[in-house]
């Protein structure tokens, strides 16, 4: 009798390891499933904003197909998790209807359409939307989803339009600079400006222009700044001589 109730109370801990062991499984199936369908929801979400944002960025259709299909992607993994709607299964279809129409054969936009917004914050957007694009451009290579050329391709032109605006913007700061006659922080823009076409390991031709451009403006800027100095010094000389002859010259007698 002894020996069944030890029997008896070994089965019952056994039972018990089993019981939570299996319950700590299905809880991190589930917290994993969580976890799952929050990340596919997150790039829906967050894909279907940087869409929105690429409207004020000159894009090409692939891109925008990269994009779309993205979200598609997403869309079908929370439909197989058994987590989506009647909405999402006709987001689905129109999706697909949406991404047989882009047609990623057409030519991406002439570099030279490109134009800087005007206001700093409207800049700032743009450039943080570029980056977005770039990043969610990577990530799709990262998992096996673009060749490797159009990857390059493509973040090339993403690239380029970036440096644009960043170089753009710093010829803002140079013409304000000297409207404001600082042409010191004139002459640092223009350096840094140079400085990130110059950098640049397959220069475009935009590139080469506007960085013989810029070369030109800096050195006629470092002529006016050595102009200026040379007047200061001049009256600088002529006002320390102007002291020592009065200082020197014969006091009149009254």
């Amino acid at each position: 009798m002894f020996t069944i109730i030890i029997v008896l109370i070994v089965v019952l801990v056994l039972v018990g390891i089993i019981v939570n062991a299996i319950q700590q499984h299905n809880n991190r199936i589930e917290s994993e499933r969580r976890a799952e369908l929050s990340k596919q929801k997150n790039i829906v979400e967050g894909t279907e904003a940087t869409i929105l944002a690429s409207e004020a960025i000159p894009t090409s259709q692939r891109l925008i197909f990269i994009m779309q299909r993205r979200i598609l992607t997403a869309l079908k993994t929370i439909n197989k998790m058994n987590e989506g709607t009647a909405t999402t299964t006709e987001r689905i279809k129109s999706l697909e209807k949406n991404i047989k129409a882009i047609d990623i054969n057409t030519p991406a936009p002439n570099e030279d359409s490109f134009k800087l917004p005007q206001g700093d914050k409207q800049v700032i957007q743009f450039i943080r939307g570029v980056k977005t694009l770039r990043s969610l451009l990577r990530a799709e290579f990262k998992k096996g989803r673009i060749e490797g050329r159009v990857f390059l391709a493509e973040d090339k032109l993403l690239e380029g339009l970036q440096l644009r605006a960043n170089v753009d913007t710093l010829v803002r700061r140079v013409d304000v600079s000297i409207r404001n006659n600082q042409l010191g922080s004139a002459r640092q823009c223009l350096e840094k400006a140079i400085g990130a076409l110059s950098s640049q390991p397959s220069p475009t031709a935009y590139m080469i222009t506007k960085q013989t451009q810029l070369e030109e403006q800096l050195e006629n800027l470092e002529n006016s700044l050595k102009s200026a100095n040379k007047s200061d010094v001049a009256k600088k000389q002529a006002s320390e001589k102007n002291e020592l002859d009065e200082l020197f010259s014969e006091k009149k007698k009254w």
